[in-house]
């Protein structure tokens, strides 16, 4: 998906909510229990009753990993199931040296139609570069994270500024803003102001809505461009919203929440 595509979705929309698909089958309602297809049944009630009020889906690929060949089946299910008129993006932090790297841009925009992958840019360009390469796809790369670990590294003085500064100046060098995006958490809201200068016309993953406790009028204010140049993500205050098995009208009431939130902003 272009830009362009994007940001007509969110216009169109009013909404520019992403929903996290970090189903955990311990978390999922009772009545799944003993269903092998668990997961990508409940995956597909959710998108069912969210697409409307989304334009995006994060799939946190660890979920799936974690349950072997049946969950990247679900997976690779589930991406299909959203298909293409919705922002697919892999969760998956990848960030290992080039050939590596081209195999995960291969497995992520050939083998599965995802339009984007969360990069660490620990290793350097040339891990992130075989992201950049693909038309019409992109890498999200890891810029400012709202875990406590950011003070180890991210917040750290680097000279004259702060290495997550340094993180992105240096690769918004490597690519465009049509195919390179950076994820900022929600709860550090103070920073967006400096971020925006930074890098001004970047599209920012934002999580941390909703169960972490980010503000999306803070978020909003701060951080929107002229392109709007927000995913907004939320994960557990929408796919749990209920436990019972009226959780997907339940995740559709929440989504259409931030939907019309997001439409004062925009």
């Amino acid at each position: 998906m272009t830009r362009e595509q994007l940001v007509a979705q969110i216009y169109n929309k009013k909404s520019y909510l992403c929903v996290g698909l970090d189903t955990d089958l311990a978390k999922i309602p009772a009545h799944f229990a003993g269903n092998p297809d668990a997961l990508f049944l409940f995956n597909k009630a959710i998108i069912d009753a969210t697409r409307e009020t989304c334009v995006a889906y994060k799939i946190n690929t660890a979920f799936y990993e974690a349950l072997g060949t049946k969950g990247w089946d679900a997976m690779e299910r589930t991406v299909h199931y959203i298909g293409a008129d919705h922002f697919k993006i892999a969760d998956a932090k990848r960030g290992d040296i080039g050939n590596t790297s081209d195999q995960y841009a291969k497995a992520f925009f050939e083998t599965l139609p995802f339009d984007a992958v969360t990069v660490a840019p620990y290793m350097g360009e040339d891990s992130v570069r075989p992201f950049l390469e693909y038309e019409g796809k992109w890498a999200i790369v890891l810029g400012l994270t709202s875990n406590k670990g950011a003070q180890d590294f991210e917040l750290q003085a680097s000279g004259s500024e702060l290495l997550y500064e340094k993180v992105l100046k240096t690769v918004s060098s490597w690519g465009t803003d049509q195919n390179l995006m950076f994820v900022v958490g929600a709860t550090q809201a103070e920073a967006f102001t400096r971020i925006r200068e930074l890098i001004p016309d970047h599209f920012l993953l934002v999580p941390g809505v909703g169960a972490q406790g980010g503000s999306l009028e803070q978020i909003s204010e701060k951080a929107m461009n002229k392109d709007c140049g927000l995913l907004v993500n939320a994960s557990r205050a929408v796919i749990y919203a209920s436990a019972q098995e009226d959780f997907a009208s339940a995740a559709a009431t929440i989504a259409t929440q931030y939907q019309e939130e997001m439409g004062t902003y925009l």
